[in-house]
């Protein structure tokens, strides 16, 4: 096995010499949009919008924008991808599109079906193999080479439709996992398949001893709370006393912070974490290495972007967009700001606003860090509260409870103009203390927040919750477990059906 993995650790290294060739600069983008509109030039989409024109101006991108509008899904799905997803051939990508990949999302909506092409498939094969590649950079020893990947990921079972597949993107790109690879990924076919949550743990912990896991890879929420039960069923002091050559977590999705102290707690030797934005849309980013914070943004992987600044020129206090065709390129970015993330790509979403907000902290070397969501943030009165102003504030507190503050969510109340912060936290101090805290937090960050709060917004309203609560939340609405997320900030419809679950307690 040694053998095997020298072997694996010098294609690691080639394979990272490679990538850091490649200059991945604006021109390639430029190049990327030139060959998404020439792909669909014939379809419906490349029809209504002028394909063939756009692809005769000189000025490529001016004239993508103007043609083709800035959309959501709702609007998207209306006006194209029904049709698409009734069997159609040629509507938005060339061909009949066979899979849709059901996305969870945070929205507490009924799932959304995104469309998945062998091109995009195949973009993710290469992106995750060059985001492995990076971890030549860590010393490893050759026996972590030769480990194993166990990915927390939803079913992989797929469901057959009249004119398409569905199912977990998980397993749509299961399907088309290599041979050879099948060996190395964890838990296997028939355990992840499994559509019951706690089922499929149940497995993976009566399976744990059989396995030699390097590298764990999924939302931490989940991803902890199944090493919790592997070391409590075989009364372990840590992971690594069953899997030795644990050495790296990938995430992505949800802000990582909160969970370091209890992933530290559970581990006997030092784990590298690896950031990574992928979503069902797109595979967009990964943490290109352990020792600088920022995940690179991929430009030559089927997907061309577009950046809209999140602020009240652009979008209004509903974090509605108000103008449909104007968005910034990648030449045009800068960093310290936020930007609403929009798509286009080889699964045919054109102009496609995803809802992620992303910052860059590297312009240079297009190095980002996800700020937030579009619909995610609160302004009641003008205090303009981003999630990156939350999860900071839940941070400092938690420091100076010396407790973890694993998962939250918000209320904001319209009549009472107050947020409604409920909590994981198991504390001697008062409600009432901590909601000063808080307050004082919050208004150190923000300065809309400070000002809002000395005249309309009223003083935030805490309660502790155990943690259980949260999870037992998203069992009672189906979506426990897997990829799915608790959502930070709460919709109206999202806030009734919460508060109506918690009054039941």
């Amino acid at each position: 096995m040694p053998i095997i993995g020298k072997l694996i650790k010098k294609g690691s290294a080639i394979s990272h010499k490679i990538s850091k060739l490649k200059g991945e600069e604006y021109t390639k983008q430029l190049l990327m949009l030139k060959r998404l509109i020439t792909s669909a030039r014939h379809t419906q989409f490349g029809f209504a919008h002028s394909y063939l024109d756009i692809l005769k101006n000189p000025d490529l991108v001016n004239s993508f924008q103007k043609n083709v509008p800035l959309t959501e899904y709702d609007e998207f799905y209306d006006k194209w991808l029904n049709k698409s997803i009734a069997g159609e051939k040629e509507i938005t990508w060339p061909g009949r599109v066979k899979y849709y990949a059901l996305s969870s999302g945070t929205t507490g909506s009924p799932s959304k079906r995104i469309p998945v092409t062998e091109k995009m498939i195949r973009s993710f094969q290469r992106t995750s193999i060059r985001q492995l590649a990076t971890l030549h950079e860590i010393d490893l020893p050759d026996v972590f080479f030769s480990s194993q990947v166990l990915a927390i990921g939803g079913s992989t079972r797929l469901i057959k439709k009249k004119n398409h597949i569905e199912g977990d993107l998980s397993g749509i790109l299961k399907k088309h996992t290599s041979i050879v690879a099948t060996p190395f990924t964890k838990p296997g076919v028939r355990i992840a398949s499994i559509k019951d949550w706690d089922k499929k743990i149940e497995r993976i912990v009566a399976n744990a001893p059989k396995w030699n896991i390097g590298i764990i890879a999924g939302i931490p929420s989940w991803c902890i709370m199944l090493m919790e039960k592997i070391i409590m069923h075989y009364n372990l002091k840590s992971i690594h006393e069953i899997w030795p050559n644990l050495r790296v977590y990938i995430h992505g999705g949800v802000f990582m912070d909160p969970y370091i102290d209890k992933l530290n707690a559970l581990t006997s030797h030092k784990i590298y974490l690896l950031d990574t934005y992928l979503a069902s849309e797109g595979y967009f980013a990964f943490q290109k290495s352990v020792y600088k914070k920022g995940m690179k943004l991929l430009l030559d992987s089927g997907v061309f972007y577009e950046f809209i600044p999140f602020n009240t020129e652009y979008f209004d206090s509903e974090g509605c967009l108000k103008n449909k065709n104007k968005a910034l390129t990648l030449n045009q970015v800068q960093e310290g700001i936020d930007y609403a993330l929009v798509i286009s790509t080889n699964a045919g979403l054109w102009r496609y606003i995803i809802g992620d907000l992303i910052r860059f902290i590297n312009i240079h070397d297009r190095e980002l860090i996800i700020s937030g969501r579009i619909k995610q943030f609160l302004s009641l009165c003008g205090e303009h509260l981003s999630l990156e102003n939350i999860n900071e504030a839940l941070l400092i507190l938690s420091k100076k409870e010396e407790k973890q503050i694993i998962e939250y969510t918000i209320v904001a109340d319209e009549n009472s103009l107050n947020h409604y912060w409920y909590i994981s936290l198991e504390t001697k101090t008062s409600t009432k203390v901590f909601s000063s805290m808080l307050d004082k937090e919050l208004s150190k960050l923000n300065d809309d927040y400070k000002s809002a709060r000395k005249y309309t917004l009223g003083k935030p309203k805490v309660e502790f919750l155990p943690v259980k609560v949260f999870y037992d939340y998203l069992s009672s609405i189906g979506k426990s477990g897997s990829q799915n997320k608790f959502p930070r900030v709460l919709n109206k419809k999202q806030a009734k059906q919460w508060l109506k679950y918690i009054s039941k307690r």
